[in-house]
């Protein structure tokens, strides 16, 4: 994979329906299935919504973070400054790149981007616990499983609909320097 061609840019209200339709596509449905980190068999419905992406553009205390590569969108995620630490949520990769490297850029980009712009000296995120597959790959990254855990939204459509009954977030934690 060559990032000669890849850039990154804080996205803007203009963005956001291409960037539900990415995350969408990440996670959701049958499309999803096309890369790895889909989550269609734990749960249906949306992932996201253009209000709930929307708020995160506007957000004044982080940024959501395009790449794209020859004005393409093919990637994004979320940064948000908490204090001592940033939280980093809403990553996706179009599914037909994913696997190929892409991801480990991003990421890499988000947390020099979260140090250069907040000296923020940990990064943050919830990932659904039963996501063994994904957790490993941010272990990879760095990220070290923190064994506190957080309820799903049971009840909230806006993030989907579980297909069991067990679904929880676990913290993940990773030092910047």
């Amino acid at each position: 994979m060559t990032t000669a061609a890849l850039t990154f840019r804080s996205a803007t209200e203009a963005d956001v329906p291409g960037l539900v339709a990415l995350v969408e596509s990440a996670y959701r449905g049958d499309a999803s299935r096309a890369g790895w980190t889909t989550e269609a068999d734990i749960l249906e419905g949306q992932r996201t919504d253009s209000d709930g992406v929307a708020d995160v553009v506007r957000n004044e205390r982080g940024r959501l973070l395009v790449a794209e590569r020859d004005g393409e969108l093919i990637a994004c995620c979320q940064l948000e400054h908490r204090g001592d630490h940033a939280y980093f949520g809403m990553f996706a990769v179009r599914p037909d790149l994913q696997g190929g490297g892409l991801g480990k850029v991003i990421i890499a980009e988000a947390e020099r981007t979260a140090l250069a712009t907040w000296g923020t000296r940990e990064m943050r995120m919830t990932v659904i616990r039963q996501r063994e597959e994904l957790i490993a790959w941010y272990e990879r990254r760095g990220y070290r499983r923190t064994g506190q855990f957080s309820p799903f939204p049971y009840g909230d459509e806006r993030f989907g609909i579980p297909q069991r009954a067990d679904l929880e977030f676990e913290l993940l934690v990773k030092p910047l320097s």
